[in-house]
């Protein structure tokens, strides 16, 4: 009993010091009001009485308005109008010359089950190339129908590439698509991604590792090449890192040399990405070095003095050398090079032709099998049929027996059925044809394009093959995706690149000009 009363004086204790509190502030800030008021008029009453009247018109002017209120949060809300105001200063086209800089979309991809980050290092170069700056988007695919099971893991996916960017430390966004075709939901980012005046202008996607080996080689070739031309024909600049694997975290500190090999010359975008990755600790001390390619006969004296005088307008410290290549007549290696090229891409061909002949005969036989079923005659009322002068007259039939049944029963089937059904029994299986591999002659056009290749390669790798990083342009993409020609292409790439550890590849939009007044 003493106890219950002890609790219950002690609530009333806890009680009257609190309402002792409430009562104290609103004395205090009453006391605070008429402090104020007392000074007002003893400085200048009239004044006051003015001040007094401008806050009463204030106030029943609000009041006869209406002022809008924010639900939630009042600093949220704050932040949502700044940020919609904000947006609605940004230029909707886009923005010039002097003020162009990256804001970079990377393309991610996930594992298919278990939705982790397969190349996490493409996060550390974005971090690298933005150091925490301007704007970035991660954006990945995820193939199937969208319902609650893909929701589910489009959430996962969503939350893995969130997870990453904090590891990163990449300040951005994150979105992941559901569709049925993953070259056209890659398209959609490029086109449709951001907001407003806030979008991306750099478009950053991994290479395909091993796409030689890979049973979905065409699939993963013709997404990749897709993705590029739907990113020249939207104007926006390209990179490619190779070697993405090799790329150093952002607590490393590297020493080695950065070179730029600037073939074409594309508006600067070259020079301005290597400024950028030297802002970041990681590539801080490492110096530039910059390559161009000249032919024989040009002026590779007055073209390094130039270049030179163009580096220094630019405020930029880099090394300047010209590298000069010699056409000099196609060697033996080459021709070979070419012609193992020309060979895989035929092979591919003859076993994609036998993977649809495969598909073929196979719906052929399920044809068979369909129309050798015996089907049941309805029955018909002759009271329905029409009269006599108006029934054309019947197809001709001929007569086919069942396969399945040991007593087969005859049956009527249209001649035009039984012709298509015979014409589709004779698609052959052809066999693979070995002989035709060992009888192809390279085309003229490939082998002068590797012969380029090859020439180029040795330069760079005679040059760069200690580099810490080569950055070079990206050659332009063929008009036509055929198979044959994406094969070819990638070929290309590859013959360029081997023997780098590190490669960054470049194409600009044309709206990121670089000049000595930017």
């Amino acid at each position: 009993m003493n106890r219950h009363i002890n609790s219950h004086y002690t609530n009333l204790r806890s009680l009257c010091k609190l309402l002792k509190f409430h009562v104290l502030l609103r004395t205090l800030s009453l006391t605070g009001v008429f402090l104020c008021l007392f000074v007002m008029f003893i400085s200048s009453w009239y004044y006051a009485i003015a001040a007094m009247f401008i806050a009463g018109c204030i106030y029943k002017y609000i009041e006869y308005r209406g002022a809008e209120k924010e639900w939630g949060d009042g600093f949220r809300g704050l932040a949502l109008s700044a940020a919609r105001y904000s947006l609605l200063r940004l230029e909707e086209g886009p923005p010039h010359t002097k003020n162009w800089r990256p804001q970079i979309m990377v393309f991610a991809k996930v594992d298919s089950n278990s939705l982790d980050i397969k190349h996490k290092k493409l996060f550390a170069f974005s971090s690298q190339l933005k150091a925490g700056k301007g704007l970035t988007l991660v954006c990945t695919c995820l193939e199937g129908e969208f319902d609650t099971v893909t929701y589910s893991q489009q959430q996962a996916a969503k939350q893995s590439i969130s997870r990453s960017m904090n590891q990163e430390k990449v300040k951005g966004f994150s979105n992941v698509l559901v569709t049925h075709n993953v070259k056209e939901g890659m398209s959609y980012f490029v086109q449709a991604a951001g907001l407003g005046g806030l979008r991306h202008n750099c478009v950053v996607i991994g290479w395909p590792q091993r796409w030689r080996q890979s049973k979905h080689s065409a699939t993963k070739v013709d997404v990749f090449l897709h993705t590029i031309k739907t990113v020249i024909s939207s104007k926006l600049a390209l990179l490619i890192p190779k070697g993405i694997d090799y790329w150093p975290d952002s607590g490393d500190k590297l020493g080695g040399y950065i070179d730029v090999w600037w073939i074409v010359h594309d508006g600067g975008l070259l020079m301005l990405l290597p400024f950028l990755l030297k802002q970041h600790k990681t590539w801080k001390n490492c110096p530039l070095r910059i390559f161009t390619v000249a032919q024989m006969e040009d002026n590779s004296i007055q073209m390094k003095k130039d270049l030179k005088a163009w580096v220094y307008a630019l405020r930029i410290e880099a090394e300047v050398e010209v590298i000069e290549i010699a056409d000099n007549d196609i060697s033996a290696y080459t021709y070979e090079r070419t012609l193992r090229m020309e060979q895989r891409t035929e092979m591919l061909k003859q076993m994609q032709m036998q993977t649809e002949a495969a598909k073929s005969e196979k719906s052929v036989r399920f044809a068979r099998r369909k129309s050798s079923t015996p089907s049941m005659t309805p029955s018909v009322n002759l009271s329905d049929l029409p009269p006599p002068e108006t029934i054309s007259p019947p197809p001709s039939f001929t007569v086919q027996e069942a396969t399945p049944e040991p007593s087969p029963e005859r049956r009527l089937v249209p001649k035009e059925t039984s012709n298509a059904v015979a014409k589709k029994e004779d698609v052959p299986n052809q066999p693979f044809n070995a002989s035709k591999l060992l009888s192809l002659k390279p085309d003229e056009s490939n082998v002068r394009r590797m012969n380029t290749a090859v020439k180029l390669n040795e330069a760079i790798v005679t040059k760069s093959h200690s580099s810490k990083l080569v950055i070079l342009n990206l050659p332009g993409i063929p008009k036509s995706l055929s198979p044959q020609w994406s094969q070819h292409y990638m070929e290309f790439l590859e013959v360029l690149t081997e023997g780098l550890e590190r490669v960054l590849m470049v194409r600009g939009g044309g709206r990121e000009v670089i000049t000595i007044y930017s």
